[in-house]
């Protein structure tokens, strides 16, 4: 068995810029969750080419022990709690496997994203599953601009687009009516990212407890990481990809330097493809 849920995030960009922001954010998300020995480990960052899809593909190791659940820790060795995640980023589509390789094929958490332009959030069945499967999935809406789904823990004022206005875009602060506001308001770029999720977690006892905690995981890193990227639209707007290779060279030197030393910098969203 395995636990799928479709979470469907609303963003005030165009799918061109959200590539840019995505992968800056992605980027400045992985060093908040790195330091002390944990954090994030970049092993492959390199264009590929495969049938007929074209993109990015990345590997990365999640050293991420004080962010596994006590009741895994306590029955769990130590090289359980290391995950392996691969990336195809044929953007406007993209693909991400996270593997555990002591649990094996008992272990997997898989991303599949459509990001569609002009959208907010109408379509159903975007990444075409048969009926009977669909039947079986959760759809859950993401508002970035709902503070109340935010854990007291994650909140942060100049993180919060109700409050944030983009100097260089104008955009913002968002109204609890902003997606309504669009309607009215032809030519504002926006899109919506649909991201289907897949868990399988085969342990006898934890399995069904697993699967929903790692599903509450997956909404509270998508509802934080895309508050950050419209808050931190300044940062990246503008920038070209060319521009976002070299940051990302530069963020894999200082992550492993990170992972070798110091305290963890923070408890942001940890990087999501």
């Amino acid at each position: 068995m395995v636990l799928i849920k479709e979470y469907r995030v609303v963003v005030p960009c165009s799918v061109e810029e959200y590539q840019i922001g995505q992968l800056f954010s992605v980027a400045e998300a992985s060093k908040n969750e790195t330091g002390g020995g944990e954090g994030i480990e970049v092993l492959t960052n390199e264009p590929y080419e495969k049938e007929d899809e074209k993109g990015q593909y990345t590997h990365k190791i999640y050293h991420l022990k004080s962010k596994v659940p006590g009741f895994v820790k306590m029955i769990a060795p130590e090289g359980a709690l290391v995950f392996h995640e691969k990336a195809w980023n044929a953007y406007p589509f993209c693909r991400t496997v996270i593997t555990n390789e002591y649990m094996k094929d008992d272990f997997m958490i898989k991303i599949e994203t459509w990001h569609k332009a002009n959208n907010l959030g109408e379509d159903e069945n975007v990444h075409q599953l048969d009926e009977e499967t669909w039947k079986t999935v959760e759809v859950v809406p993401i508002d970035i601009a709902d503070k109340s789904v935010v854990e007291a823990a994650d909140y942060k004022p100049h993180e919060d687009p109700a409050l944030f206005k983009s100097k260089k875009t104008g955009r913002g602060p968002l109204s609890p009516e902003w997606k309504e506001e669009l309607l009215n308001k032809p030519g504002l770029p926006h899109m919506c990212a649909y991201k289907l999720v897949t868990v399988k977690f085969k342990w006898w006892g934890l399995q069904s407890k697993l699967e929903h905690f790692i599903h509450k995981q997956e909404k509270r890193i998508f509802t934080n990481f895309h508050r950050q990227l419209f808050t931190w639209m300044d940062n990246w707007h503008g920038l070209t990809m060319a521009d976002i290779r070299r940051m990302e060279e530069e963020t894999k030197r200082e992550l492993e330097e990170m992972r070798q030393q110091g305290a963890v910098r923070g408890t942001s969203a940890a990087a999501e493809e």
